[in-house]
Protein backbone atom coordinates (compact mmCIF):
# COMPACT_ATOMS: atom_id res chain seq x y z
CA UNK A 1 0.00 0.00 0.00
CA UNK A 2 1.39 3.55 -1.34
CA UNK A 3 1.11 5.97 1.12
CA UNK A 4 0.73 9.58 0.99
CA UNK A 5 2.25 12.11 3.25
CA UNK A 6 0.40 15.76 3.07
CA UNK A 7 2.51 18.01 5.30
CA UNK A 8 0.84 22.03 4.99
CA UNK A 9 2.80 24.82 5.76
CA UNK A 10 2.91 28.51 5.39
CA UNK A 11 5.94 30.43 5.85
CA UNK A 12 8.32 28.02 8.28
CA UNK A 13 10.63 27.02 5.37
CA UNK A 14 13.71 26.47 8.69
CA UNK A 15 11.05 23.51 10.06
CA UNK A 16 9.90 22.21 7.06
CA UNK A 17 13.47 21.17 5.77
CA UNK A 18 13.80 19.61 9.20
CA UNK A 19 10.52 17.56 8.88
CA UNK A 20 11.54 16.92 4.97
CA UNK A 21 15.48 15.65 6.70
CA UNK A 22 13.18 13.74 9.21
CA UNK A 23 11.24 11.96 6.38
CA UNK A 24 14.47 10.97 4.86
CA UNK A 25 15.02 9.18 7.60
CA UNK A 26 12.28 6.67 8.14
CA UNK A 27 12.53 3.10 8.29
CA UNK A 28 9.34 2.43 6.03
CA UNK A 29 10.32 4.08 2.73
CA UNK A 30 7.16 3.59 1.12
CA UNK A 31 5.69 6.55 0.55
CA UNK A 32 5.30 10.03 -1.59
CA UNK A 33 5.00 13.48 0.31
CA UNK A 34 2.35 15.93 -1.16
CA UNK A 35 2.84 20.00 0.44
CA UNK A 36 -0.08 21.98 0.96
CA UNK A 37 1.72 25.61 0.71
CA UNK A 38 -0.98 28.32 2.07
CA UNK A 39 1.13 31.20 0.26
CA UNK A 40 4.36 30.86 1.70
CA UNK A 41 7.05 33.31 0.05
CA UNK A 42 9.40 32.45 -2.48
CA UNK A 43 11.96 31.27 0.00
CA UNK A 44 9.28 28.19 1.05
CA UNK A 45 9.48 26.80 -2.55
CA UNK A 46 13.29 27.42 -2.84
CA UNK A 47 13.71 24.68 -0.17
CA UNK A 48 11.70 22.67 -1.71
CA UNK A 49 13.02 22.21 -4.77
CA UNK A 50 16.36 21.92 -3.30
CA UNK A 51 15.34 19.18 -1.09
CA UNK A 52 13.88 17.03 -3.84
CA UNK A 53 17.16 16.68 -5.39
CA UNK A 54 18.46 15.08 -2.30
CA UNK A 55 15.50 13.43 -0.77
CA UNK A 56 14.79 9.20 -1.03
CA UNK A 57 11.17 10.18 -1.94
CA UNK A 58 9.07 12.11 -4.16
CA UNK A 59 7.90 15.64 -3.09
CA UNK A 60 4.80 17.25 -4.40
CA UNK A 61 4.85 21.30 -4.09
CA UNK A 62 0.75 22.11 -4.32
CA UNK A 63 0.75 26.14 -4.12
CA UNK A 64 -2.09 28.21 -3.44
CA UNK A 65 -2.06 32.07 -3.20
CA UNK A 66 -1.84 33.91 0.08
CA UNK A 67 -5.63 34.59 0.48
CA UNK A 68 -5.61 34.59 4.78
CA UNK A 69 -5.56 31.07 6.71
CA UNK A 70 -6.74 28.77 4.46
CA UNK A 71 -5.69 25.44 5.80
CA UNK A 72 -8.64 23.15 4.92
CA UNK A 73 -8.35 24.13 1.13
CA UNK A 74 -4.70 23.42 1.23
CA UNK A 75 -5.43 20.28 2.59
CA UNK A 76 -7.88 19.39 0.06
CA UNK A 77 -5.49 20.72 -2.79
CA UNK A 78 -2.65 18.81 -1.83
CA UNK A 79 -5.06 15.35 -1.01
CA UNK A 80 -6.06 15.66 -4.86
CA UNK A 81 -2.69 15.35 -5.96
CA UNK A 82 -1.62 12.36 -3.87
CA UNK A 83 -1.04 9.24 -5.09
CA UNK A 84 -1.48 7.11 -2.38
CA UNK A 85 -4.29 5.16 -1.38
CA UNK A 86 -3.24 6.14 2.56
CA UNK A 87 -3.31 9.70 3.54
CA UNK A 88 -1.24 10.73 6.68
CA UNK A 89 -1.86 14.37 7.40
CA UNK A 90 0.82 16.40 9.22
CA UNK A 91 1.27 19.86 10.02
CA UNK A 92 4.31 21.77 8.86
CA UNK A 93 5.70 22.35 13.05
CA UNK A 94 5.18 18.78 13.57
CA UNK A 95 8.59 16.68 12.90
CA UNK A 96 8.34 12.81 12.64
CA UNK A 97 9.98 9.96 14.42
CA UNK A 98 11.29 7.13 11.92
CA UNK A 99 9.01 5.28 12.80
CA UNK A 100 6.05 7.46 12.25
CA UNK A 101 5.16 6.71 8.73
CA UNK A 102 5.62 2.87 9.80
CA UNK A 103 3.14 3.03 12.72
CA UNK A 104 0.41 4.53 10.75
CA UNK A 105 1.17 1.39 7.84
CA UNK A 106 0.21 -0.74 11.13
CA UNK A 107 -2.80 0.91 12.69
CA UNK A 108 -4.10 1.63 9.21
CA UNK A 109 -7.93 -0.13 8.92
CA UNK A 110 -11.08 0.75 6.88
CA UNK A 111 -13.77 2.78 7.94
CA UNK A 112 -11.42 4.03 10.83
CA UNK A 113 -9.61 7.47 11.14
CA UNK A 114 -6.08 7.29 13.31
CA UNK A 115 -6.14 10.11 15.34
CA UNK A 116 -2.60 10.72 16.44
CA UNK A 117 -0.96 12.91 19.01
CA UNK A 118 2.10 15.54 19.22
CA UNK A 119 4.90 15.97 22.21
CA UNK A 120 5.35 20.10 22.70
CA UNK A 121 8.62 21.62 22.83
CA UNK A 122 9.77 24.39 24.70
CA UNK A 123 10.52 27.86 22.91
CA UNK A 124 13.87 27.51 24.18
CA UNK A 125 14.37 24.25 22.64
CA UNK A 126 12.69 25.08 19.45
CA UNK A 127 15.08 27.83 18.72
CA UNK A 128 18.09 25.20 19.53
CA UNK A 129 16.56 22.86 17.09
CA UNK A 130 15.99 25.08 14.39
CA UNK A 131 18.89 27.60 14.56
CA UNK A 132 21.65 24.15 14.49
CA UNK A 133 19.76 21.79 13.10
CA UNK A 134 19.26 19.04 15.73
CA UNK A 135 18.00 15.59 14.46
CA UNK A 136 15.41 15.40 17.55
CA UNK A 137 13.64 12.28 15.45
CA UNK A 138 17.11 10.19 16.01
CA UNK A 139 16.80 10.98 19.77
CA UNK A 140 16.92 7.92 21.83
CA UNK A 141 14.36 7.75 25.45
CA UNK A 142 17.97 8.47 27.10
CA UNK A 143 18.55 11.66 25.01
CA UNK A 144 14.66 12.65 26.19
CA UNK A 145 15.25 12.25 29.44
CA UNK A 146 17.70 14.41 30.05
CA UNK A 147 15.37 16.88 27.75
CA UNK A 148 12.74 16.35 30.15
CA UNK A 149 15.29 17.46 33.48
CA UNK A 150 15.75 20.26 31.22
CA UNK A 151 11.99 21.07 30.76
CA UNK A 152 12.86 20.89 26.92
CA UNK A 153 9.37 19.03 27.17
CA UNK A 154 6.69 18.55 29.60
CA UNK A 155 5.95 14.98 29.29
CA UNK A 156 7.95 11.37 28.68
CA UNK A 157 5.46 8.63 28.28
CA UNK A 158 4.00 9.34 25.27
CA UNK A 159 7.18 8.28 23.90
CA UNK A 160 6.63 4.59 24.81
CA UNK A 161 5.19 2.89 21.73
CA UNK A 162 2.59 0.37 21.73
CA UNK A 163 1.56 -0.05 18.10
CA UNK A 164 0.13 -3.41 18.02
CA UNK A 165 -2.82 -3.40 20.51
CA UNK A 166 -5.28 -2.65 17.75
CA UNK A 167 -8.74 -4.23 19.63
CA UNK A 168 -8.50 -1.44 22.56
CA UNK A 169 -7.28 1.58 20.76
CA UNK A 170 -11.42 2.23 19.41
CA UNK A 171 -12.41 5.44 21.07
CA UNK A 172 -16.16 6.06 21.86
CA UNK A 173 -16.32 8.05 18.65
CA UNK A 174 -14.78 11.56 20.40
CA UNK A 175 -14.31 14.16 17.72
CA UNK A 176 -12.08 15.83 20.33
CA UNK A 177 -9.74 12.83 19.48
CA UNK A 178 -8.94 14.55 16.60
CA UNK A 179 -5.78 16.81 15.96
CA UNK A 180 -5.47 18.47 12.51
CA UNK A 181 -1.57 18.08 13.28
CA UNK A 182 -1.59 14.24 12.74
CA UNK A 183 -4.37 11.64 11.67
CA UNK A 184 -4.26 9.32 8.89
CA UNK A 185 -7.28 7.74 6.95
CA UNK A 186 -7.87 6.28 3.19
CA UNK A 187 -8.27 8.28 0.52
CA UNK A 188 -11.18 7.30 -0.50
CA UNK A 189 -12.54 7.65 2.57
CA UNK A 190 -11.48 11.19 2.82
CA UNK A 191 -12.94 11.88 -1.00
CA UNK A 192 -16.57 9.94 0.26
CA UNK A 193 -17.07 12.95 2.86
CA UNK A 194 -15.62 15.37 0.74
CA UNK A 195 -12.39 16.07 2.30
CA UNK A 196 -12.57 19.63 4.23
CA UNK A 197 -14.93 21.89 4.20
CA UNK A 198 -12.94 25.19 3.16
CA UNK A 199 -15.51 27.26 4.20
CA UNK A 200 -13.57 27.01 7.27
CA UNK A 201 -10.94 29.98 7.00
CA UNK A 202 -9.33 31.30 9.71
CA UNK A 203 -8.42 29.02 12.87
CA UNK A 204 -10.17 26.66 14.43
CA UNK A 205 -11.85 23.64 14.20
CA UNK A 206 -11.70 22.64 10.47
CA UNK A 207 -10.30 19.07 11.76
CA UNK A 208 -13.19 18.53 14.07
CA UNK A 209 -15.70 19.32 11.41
CA UNK A 210 -13.73 16.55 9.25
CA UNK A 211 -14.14 14.27 12.30
CA UNK A 212 -17.83 14.97 12.59
CA UNK A 213 -18.42 14.39 9.56
CA UNK A 214 -16.81 11.16 9.42
CA UNK A 215 -18.40 9.98 12.02
CA UNK A 216 -21.64 10.33 10.15
CA UNK A 217 -21.02 8.07 7.63
CA UNK A 218 -19.96 5.45 10.19
CA UNK A 219 -16.40 6.19 10.38
CA UNK A 220 -14.74 4.99 13.71
CA UNK A 221 -12.01 6.97 15.42
CA UNK A 222 -8.99 5.00 16.24
CA UNK A 223 -5.91 6.14 18.51
CA UNK A 224 -2.56 6.48 17.51
CA UNK A 225 -1.40 7.33 20.64
CA UNK A 226 1.87 5.43 21.89
CA UNK A 227 2.77 5.02 18.43
CA UNK A 228 2.52 7.90 16.33
CA UNK A 229 3.61 11.02 18.35
CA UNK A 230 5.09 14.12 16.75
CA UNK A 231 7.52 16.49 18.22
CA UNK A 232 6.11 19.79 18.02
CA UNK A 233 7.88 23.12 17.85
CA UNK A 234 7.00 25.81 19.84
CA UNK A 235 5.39 28.88 17.92
CA UNK A 236 3.04 31.73 18.77
CA UNK A 237 -0.35 31.49 18.50
CA UNK A 238 -2.34 31.61 15.52
CA UNK A 239 -4.89 34.73 15.09
CA UNK A 240 -7.81 33.50 16.61
CA UNK A 241 -10.67 36.34 15.48
CA UNK A 242 -12.53 33.47 13.74
CA UNK A 243 -12.78 31.11 16.49
CA UNK A 244 -16.36 31.55 17.67
CA UNK A 245 -17.33 32.02 14.18
CA UNK A 246 -15.55 28.71 13.24
CA UNK A 247 -17.13 27.06 16.96
CA UNK A 248 -20.85 27.96 16.01
CA UNK A 249 -20.19 26.35 12.66
CA UNK A 250 -18.57 23.17 13.88
CA UNK A 251 -22.26 23.07 16.60
CA UNK A 252 -24.52 22.68 14.03
CA UNK A 253 -22.51 20.44 11.68
CA UNK A 254 -22.43 18.01 15.14
CA UNK A 255 -26.39 18.50 15.50
CA UNK A 256 -26.61 17.92 11.78
CA UNK A 257 -26.38 14.25 9.63
CA UNK A 258 -24.49 16.05 6.79
CA UNK A 259 -21.51 14.01 5.70
CA UNK A 260 -20.43 15.51 2.27
CA UNK A 261 -18.31 19.42 2.56
CA UNK A 262 -19.98 21.42 0.84
CA UNK A 263 -16.47 23.43 -0.03
CA UNK A 264 -14.70 20.25 -0.81
CA UNK A 265 -11.93 18.52 -2.32
CA UNK A 266 -14.91 18.15 -5.36
CA UNK A 267 -14.98 21.90 -5.79
CA UNK A 268 -11.44 23.09 -6.00
CA UNK A 269 -10.80 25.22 -8.54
Amino acid sequence: MKISVIITTYNRPDALQLILQSLNDQNDKNFEVVIGDDGSREDTALMIRNMQKICNYKIIHAFQEDRGFRLSRARNLAASLATGEYLIFLDGDCIPRTSFVRAHRMLARRDCIVAGNRILLSEKFTKQVLKYGIKVWLYSYKDWFKAYLKHYIKRLHPFITFPYFHRIRLFNNSWKKVRGCNFALFKDEFIRVNGCDSDFEGWGYEDSDLAVRLIHAGIKIKSGRYATAVLHLWHKENDRTKQEHNLKKLKDRINSRIIKAANGIQELK
